[in-house]
């Protein structure tokens, strides 16, 4: 029954090309003479020229005929009239526009105030104004401690120790000798007093010295302050002087919260902004607080300055040295600017990506655009230059279109040096980050190097499914790498590769077909050369090679560790094309 339906479909396709072609060979002279003869021909000949297949997701894909997309699959289209080979437009069909849920902003001067958001992190620390030390007011030997380890809570006026004192019994002599001479001398009772006053002995224990006439031979030690033991030095035994610290003491009722800012915030932060903190001790809690102190001295080594918050603790639950983050709000002042939405934005830092919707195209069409960004205000940034106000910014899909573009070999974030039609390539000048580069991120790219390895050896294979397997170790391999080793512009510059690393592999993942997967791999090969050239290995040597065939001979470069050829883009077909273009050492 199945293959009846198909040969009647088969007839009807057939009839209904018999029709137009029938309209093409007669509708103009309605004879089928000699001339009709020789235009059909040249009709014939034409509408086969112009006639080109593409993919809907993958534009750059042109075919004579109809078929399956070569990266994705998906059946071919028509391709309509008027498309563009800009390679910083990504054209896409209504469908893809659906399934991509692509959601757009007309943006405009605007009047822009409202609350500036940080987020920063930080510790808690105990407030330094409110540490002291525990010191002996009489010299003499430890006969006994009641506050033995770090850690423990002390309140003021707590007995902490008892003292044997040889100076104390002396003066506890002179005292009674003295009230004996008082009618006499009675200055000499009040000096004798004193002394006892002197070493902070209470009026109540020089009371009872005088009633009982007996002498004490061992005194207490009271604590002067409230507070935690943070250091004991003293122990059982031991002989101090007068003055001598016998513990550290931290008090906690009160404590600072440091929230370390980057430079180039500590414009939006002043003392008085509210912030909002949580830490992962205590998920549940939500504290708040105020600037009271912008520490005027940058730290060289983090590059950041330490914004220093006061938090009441009479419960507590904030213990110094616990993490924290926080979200801290500052007020803007209001003026009419060019902005656009946060969600908009696909990168951070000074120069970011947007998409941009083209108006009046026959086919949706969405122009890679950088753009230089200001301030974050509310759910904005302002908008320094790359946009103009009435252009249509995607705000939804924006993702899904930057990585069709990427796979397409088009401008994206992760992809930004493309060329327009015409144009000659330029030789892409790398940045040199190999003398700051630290010895341990150099170890890490060099053991991701090394993960690669078993990749571009499937690909000799020319064996789909060994690829897929083989690059797993190597998205381990890069979930590995320490990006915090490296700051500042090189930090910026790992991000990106790191960015089309993972996109490229995980391509590798998805994927069956070994050319596709191929593919991917050549756009994996580019950005680890530029980060093994760019940060430098520690030890290996590395060789890139270069086959001047791949992809109908625009060539492409992989990374070997031995100098021999072993092409990974033909494998058997053409084992040994190419040459080493490059060592690496």
């Amino acid at each position: 029954m199945t293959s009846n339906i198909k040969i009647i479909v088969i007839a009807l396709i057939a009839a209904a090309l018999g029709l137009a072609a029938g309209y093409i060979f007669f509708g103009k002279n309605g004879t089928g003479g000699e001339n009709s003869d020789t235009h059909t021909h040249e009709a014939n000949s034409v509408s086969t020229a112009e006639e080109t297949w593409t993919c809907s997701m993958h534009p750059q894909i042109r075919q004579p005929e109809p078929g399956d997309c070569p990266i994705c699959g998906m059946d071919l289209i028509p391709l309509e009239e008027g498309t563009s080979n800009d390679p910083l437009v990504l054209e896409m069909t209504e469908e893809a526009v659906k399934l991509a849920a692509v959601q757009t902003t007309v943006i405009g001067d605007q009047l822009v105030a409202g609350e500036k958001s940080l987020r920063l992190s930080g510790k808690v620390q105990a407030d330094e104004r409110r540490a002291s030390t525990q010191v002996a007011h009489i010299p003499g030997r430890i006969e006994k401690l009641l506050v033995s380890f770090t850690g423990e809570q002390v309140n003021k006026g707590q007995k902490l120790a008892e003292i044997y004192s040889p100076e104390l019994i002396t003066a506890q002599r002179e005292l009674l000798e003295a009230i004996k001479l008082k009618d006499i001398n009675p200055d000499l009772a009040v000096a004798a007093r004193n002394k006892l006053r002197f070493w902070k002995i209470n009026e109540e224990t020089i009371k009872r010295i005088e009633e009982e006439g007996s002498i004490q031979e061992t005194f207490p030690i009271y604590a002067d302050e409230s507070g935690i033991v943070s250091q004991r030095k003293i122990a059982v035994g031991d002989y101090v002087k007068r003055g001598e610290a016998l513990f550290g003491m931290m008090n906690l009722s009160k404590v600072w919260v440091l929230f370390d800012a980057y430079e180039e915030d500590l414009p939006s932060i002043s003392i008085g902004n509210q912030i909002e903190f949580t830490t992962p001790a205590l998920p549940n809690q939500v504290f708040n607080t105020r600037v009271t102190f912008i520490d005027p001295v940058i730290n060289p080594a983090t590059r950041v300055a330490s914004i220093r918050t006061e938090v009441n603790n009479s419960r507590g639950l904030l213990k110094p040295e616990m993490f924290v983050n926080g979200l801290l709000k500052s007020r803007q002042k209001s003026n009419i600017q060019l902005s656009v939405p946060k969600s908009a934005v696909l990168w951070t830092g000074l120069r970011s990506v947007v998409y941009v919707k083209l108006p009046d195209t026959p086919i949706p069409s969405f122009q890679y655009r950088e753009v230089e960004l200001g301030e974050s205000l509310g759910g904005q940034y302002v908008v320094l230059s790359g946009l103009e106000a009435g252009e249509e910014v995607v705000t939804n899909g924006n993702f899904a279109i930057d990585a069709a573009a990427q796979l397409n070999n088009q401008a994206s974030m992760m992809n930004q040096k493309v060329l327009v039609k015409g144009q000659e390539a330029p030789e892409e000048e790398l940045p040199d980050y190999t003398a700051e580069t630290p010895t341990a991120f150099k170890q890490q790219i060099e053991l991701l190097a090394e993960a690669y390895l078993p990749l571009k050896d499937a690909f000799v294979a020319t064996q789909a499914e060994q690829a897929k397997q083989a690059v797993q170790p190597f998205l381990e391999a890069l979930s590995q790498v320490d990006m915090s080793l490296v700051k500042d512009d090189a930090h910026m510059y790992w991000m990106d590769q790191l960015n089309a690393l993972q996109a490229h592999s995980n391509k590798i993942a998805e994927i069956d077909d070994v050319e596709a997967q191929r593919k991917q791999f050549d756009f994996l090969s580019q950005a680890l050369i530029k980060t093994i050239k760019v940060f430098g290995v520690q030890q290996d040597t590395f060789y890139v090679q270069h086959c001047p065939m791949a992809f109908n001979d625009t060539g492409a470069d992989w990374i070997s560790d031995v100098e021999e050829i072993r092409n990974p883009y033909f494998g058997d077909l053409m084992l040994t094309c190419g040459w080493v273009e490059e060592v690496i050492e």
